[in-house]
């Protein structure tokens, strides 16, 4: 019963020409690629997406992967799918031009992560895994490394994994034990045991190249004494072809609450064969690589099922008839209920600021390699903890909604209402906690800086404020004048709470105490702001003549508005929230 997906082809078609006041993909690209270009692709994407992965999230969800014999098998159909996601050229098309690839840029990469992990969240996590691991190599690895695995990954031929966990090392990488010795010829033995291994064995790739975090044997204590490492599956001959099987066995997987279609495995290392990426003690720094591009990867996820959840939820309020509605008529669908009507645009509203911001950040990225702006790319990582917290938190209360609006239904399994919400239910926990982002966050972002990164942001937003204020008359003029209010409102709130955090640096424990409504205070306040931004959008190509497009204008500022009266005042709550320390 789940709903046929659609991607979002239209708002992200008002992204990338308009909401940031120019054609970003244009100035990403140098002209080479334009706003339209970039639609197509999404759209192009979005028509893949539905015809080949949707289909398949129900089947993933109830078969699941299973081990047998050693080999994990997964659901029925996902080895086609993934042939054909290669044959299409998706891998290959995101992966960077240093590494290989077509090197699309971020904003487009954004819409794309958003639009697999709506479709089909369980196989869209092996890409994801992937791409990291493909940044990570790129960025570390040795020419006769990037020959041998970097190019195969890049053409989607072999896959990539990330081995971090361990049973006794889950946060606190400095307590991992697996050991890593050198055999005098180039390569490692690897011994250990690793877990929560997201497509650590499958059968729709010839081979999984895994890399790995391991100690060396005279190697200090701690994170320092960290190295990383290649481990093929299957061991690669001189030839490039594969050879024997090396010594990582799949010992188990694990049953979870949901995205059961993706396998997570125990992967046991018994004098494996590895090869060092960079330098010895090198480990962290290169594997936070390929973190990073995860946790920008899990906003566009977290926006992906959201968006499902909302999808599904208005198909099936725009059809249900229950109930008398008020000062409607007798056939009126729950959709107009007026506290049905306020979670679809709570959700919907959400899920804008979510896409809008992914798109930012991409471009950021985009904008800071490019010139090499020091600032820029400040503010880009200081968004990356910020997109990942905020939006997986949020997607997880918007699955929610999504089966509330079902009401009894959406507890039933065959609406597939609640397999949203459990596939959602990991994303606050991988790749690091809320709180792993959220220490980051005021940690290494905003107290060791003094706020001025922060600060750089709400200056931004001021920008956006003064646009606003200056809004034409009519609708969009009115909208836009309490955007502006309420923009200025929360960012107050915002430099109060900034100074509270900056103020606890001498008192570790308050700022730490504190640090997740912090984050989710400015992704709030970020989310915002992006509707400020579509509001001044919109106020700048002027009354839209009739059809499609008035009719997207005019639902773009009551989203904005509702926005800015739902969800943007949590901004003032968390701010006294902050304020208060560790209060216990």
């Amino acid at each position: 019963m789940a709903t046929d997906y659609q991607a979002p082809v239209a708002d992200y078609a008002f992204l990338y020409a308009e909401a940031f006041g120019t054609d970003i993909v244009a100035r990403a690209t140098g002209g080479e690629l334009s706003a339209s270009d970039a639609v197509d692709v999404i759209a192009g994407a979005g028509e893949f997406a539905a015809s080949v992965l949707a289909p398949l999230e129900q089947i993933g969800d109830r078969e699941g992967a299973r081990l047998e014999g050693g080999q994990v098998h997964l659901p029925e159909g996902f080895a086609a799918a993934y042939r054909a996601f290669v044959e299409a050229g998706w891998v290959s098309a995101e992966a960077p031009v240093s590494a290989g690839g077509d090197g699309l840029p971020g904003s487009i990469r954004a819409g794309l992560g958003e639009i697999w992990n709506a479709s089909n969240a369980a196989f869209a996590l092996c890409w994801l895994l992937t791409a990291g691991q493909i940044h990570a190599l790129d960025a570390a690895a040795s020419d006769e490394l990037r020959e041998t695995y970097l190019a195969k990954l890049v053409s989607g031929e072999w896959t990539g994994t990330m081995n971090l966990t361990e049973p006794g090392a889950g946060t606190d990488l400095g307590a991992i034990r697996t050991i890593a010795t050198p055999r005098g010829d180039g390569s490692w033995s690897i011994a250990g045991q690793k877990i929560f291994i997201t497509w650590g064995d499958h059968d729709v790739a010839d081979n999984i190249v895994h890399l790995v975090l391991a100690r060396t044997p005279d190697a200090p204590a701690g994170a320092k004494g960290l190295s990383l490492f290649v481990a093929p599956k299957f061991l690669v001959n001189a030839d490039g072809s594969l050879g024997d099987r090396n010594g990582v066995e799949t010992v188990a997987l694990e049953h979870k609450l949901g995205i059961h279609g993706s396998p997570t495995c125990v992967l046991s290392y018994e004098d494996a064969t590895g090869y060092l990426v960079g330098e010895v003690g090198g480990g962290l720094a290169g594997m936070f690589v390929m973190m990073n591009s995860a946790r920008i990867g899990m906003g566009f996820q977290a926006t992906g099922i959201a968006d499902r959840a909302l999808q599904q939820a208005e198909a099936y309020a725009a059809g249900r008839m229950q109930g008398r509605v008020l000062e409607r008529g007798a056939d009126a669908p729950i959709a107009e209920h007026p506290d049905v009507r306020r979670l679809l645009l709570s959700m919907r509203s959400d899920v804008f600021a979510m896409r809008a911001l992914g798109v930012y950040v991409g471009d950021l990225f985009d904008r800071a390699e490019g010139a090499e702006d020091a600032a820029t790319l400040a503010l880009a990582e200081f968004f990356v903890p910020i997109l990942k917290g905020w939006a997986t938190e949020d997607a997880v209360a918007l699955t929610s909604d999504g089966i509330q609006v079902h009401g009894g239904m959406g507890f039933i399994e065959e609406t597939g209402a609640a397999q949203h919400y459990r596939d959602a239910r990991i994303m606050p926990i991988y790749e690091g906690t809320t709180a792993i982002q959220s220490n980051d966050l005021i940690g290494r972002k905003v107290i060791r800086d003094g706020g001025a990164t922060a600060e750089r942001l709400f200056a931004l937003i001021d920008e956006t404020i003064a646009a606003l204020r200056s809004a034409g008359e009519g609708g969009t003029g009115e909208v836009a004048r309490r955007a502006a209010d309420r923009l200025e409102r929360a960012v107050a709130s915002a430099r109060r709470a900034t100074a509270d955090i900056v103020g606890f640096g001498a008192s570790p424990r308050d700022a730490h105490a504190v640090s997740v409504p912090y984050l989710m205070l400015l992704g709030v306040l970020a989310g915002g702001w992006m509707h400020g931004l579509a509001v001044v959008a919109v106020g700048a190509h002027g009354p839209s003549e009739g059809g499609e497009a008035q009719d997207a204008d005019a639902a773009r500022l009551t989203l904005a508005d509702f926005y800015g009266a739902h969800h943007l005042p949590r901004v003032h709550a968390l701010a006294e929230t902050v304020a208060s320390g560790e209060t216990v």
